[in-house]
């Protein structure tokens, strides 16, 4: 069919399952062409993911006013702004949970699931592209499959996804994974010919990534976590070819991850939820042997030297489905070492991830709290400072809770790195504030917290309630959180 008529299948007031994780492999054709016939009719769909889509898909479908709910992850601006302005209902999940979610039937029934694919083959199985996120679930429960077929995208991927779905919750067995490498499933997506509704032909590429290159900032963040990988090897809890590595989706992640290519560690191996540009460039350079995920997303340079030449990289690379790549089991048992992004965090280590002020949504939690939780070592990264220097993203008490101060193990800012594990909570506020925070917010912070002793005495976790947030208020009344220490 064309993408056109594809569309006009899908009925309003559904819910409808699309393959894609974080801008690749998504559906393209057909939820733009969504887009057009919203010029004509209103139609509103529950729009269900991997991860974030191109954003020219979620961009437009946001815009159009096609989606009623969304969910688990996004990360467009436009999408974001009706989720804030309440146009848009959003679900933000754990990035493994959602496959649970489908099987128990919470979210569903699923009309229809669009998957993108590079190949069909004639034992029944959908090849998926650059990623696979959730579409062997949607596949699995839709009761309609849309397929976009993409001809654009090299057929050197037949070959590197590892498709395995769980059994249900009480009879499935254990996942038969030690090593990241170990493939235990499927080449690709089985699937039932009865429920294929239409076949749509695509061309359309994926959107590039726009991570930027490492700043001065983020590559001193790289180089302390370095320093502190050392730290462990001296310490005898590490050695230099470390432990499987995970890294988020975003510039910082990647900066941290890029570091690794001028260091002594070698022999790598990733198991990710992503792999962007730093993993492949450690490929090249030698540092990476392996790398594990449920989805590629490269920039736009990127794009043209892995996929130009994936046969260099097919022995090394391995997608699942993201309810493997994310699973508790399978992080606890390789001993992951976890790297996600903070928007900020307390003095005593939680982090808010997803909310600005506390109220505002901007992408959501992705996997980072499947990973932070279940972790060898949970590691938090972010810049000490935002907005110029207005903001400072270490505070008496965050706005939102996404990682609890039990599941962050090592904060690193470009001011320093504080290691908090095995501590209590008051040890762990003089090694926020010195090591991390931002010199100009050091003296407030001090002054809150020691006004908070003072005020109750020797309690476990030192809060004054009427000021705890009074930094988020100064800044929503004032454009800053720089206050005059009262001496």
């Amino acid at each position: 069919m064309t993408a056109s008529e594809a569309a006009a299948l899908i009925e309003d007031g559904t819910v409808v399952g699309m393959s894609g994780f974080t801008r690749a492999g998504d559906a393209k054709v057909v939820p733009m062409a969504l887009v057009e016939r919203a010029e004509n009719e209103q139609i509103k769909i529950d729009v269900y993911t991997g991860a974030s889509l191109g954003p020219e898909v979620d961009n437009h479908l946001a815009a159009a006013g096609v989606i009623n709910k969304r969910g688990p992850f996004q990360g467009d601006r436009v999408m974001r702004n009706l989720i804030n302005a309440g146009e848009i209902t959003y679900v933000d999940a754990h990035l493994s949970h959602n496959a649970e979610l489908v099987r128990q039937g919470i979210i569903g029934p699923i009309k229809h699931a669009i998957i993108e694919a590079v190949a069909i083959t004639e034992d029944g199985y959908l090849i998926p592209t650059t990623s696979v996120g959730n579409s062997p679930i949607f596949a699995d429960y839709a009761e309609n499959i849309i397929v976009e077929l993409n001809i654009t995208h090299p057929e050197s991927l037949i070959g590197i996804h590892d498709i395995y779905v769980p059994g249900e919750q009480g009879k499935r067995e254990p996942f038969p994974i030690t090593n990241a490498d170990q493939r235990i499933g499927t080449k690709g997506i089985k699937i039932d010919p009865a429920k294929i509704q239409a076949i749509v032909i695509s061309e359309e590429p994926d959107a590039p990534s726009l991570i930027v290159p490492p700043d001065e900032e983020t590559q001193k963040m790289a180089d302390l976590l370095l320093e502190f990988f050392q730290s462990e090897i001296d310490a005898g809890r590490l050695t230099n070819e470390l432990m499987p590595l995970q890294s988020g989706v975003g510039s910082v992640a990647n900066a941290v991850l890029d570091g690794f290519a001028n260091s002594d560690f070698e022999n790598l191996v990733v198991s990710s939820e992503v792999l962007q540009d730093a993993v492949f460039n450690l490929i090249d350079a030698g540092k990476v042997r392996f790398a594990a995920a449920t989805s590629i997303t490269l920039t736009e340079e990127l794009q043209k030297k892995v996929y130009g030449n994936l046969e260099a990289y097919a022995d090394k690379i391995l997608l699942r489905p993201q309810e493997i790549s994310n699973h508790p089991e399978l992080i606890r048992r390789l001993g992951l070492i976890s790297i996600n992004t903070a928007l900020e965090l307390d003095i005593y280590g939680n982090v808010n991830s997803t909310h600005v002020s506390g109220t505002k949504m901007m992408n959501g939690i992705g996997g980072s709290g499947d990973f932070a939780r279940n972790a060898r070592l949970g590691i938090f990264v972010t810049k000490s400072y935002a907005k110029g220097g207005d903001v400072s993203s270490i505070v008496p008490m965050v706005s939102h809770v996404d990682h609890t101060e039990h599941d962050v193990d090592v904060i690193v800012t470009e001011q320093g790195i504080a290691d908090l594990r095995g501590l209590a909570p008051k040890e762990r506020v003089p090694l926020i504030i010195e090591n991390c925070a931002h010199p100009e917010f050091k003296e407030q912070l001090w002054d809150y917290y020691n006004r908070a002793v003072e005020k109750l005495g020797n309690v476990q976790t030192p809060h004054i309630l009427e000021e705890a947030l009074s930094w988020h208020v100064n800044l929503a009344e004032h454009k800053t959180m720089k206050k005059e220490v009262v001496k």
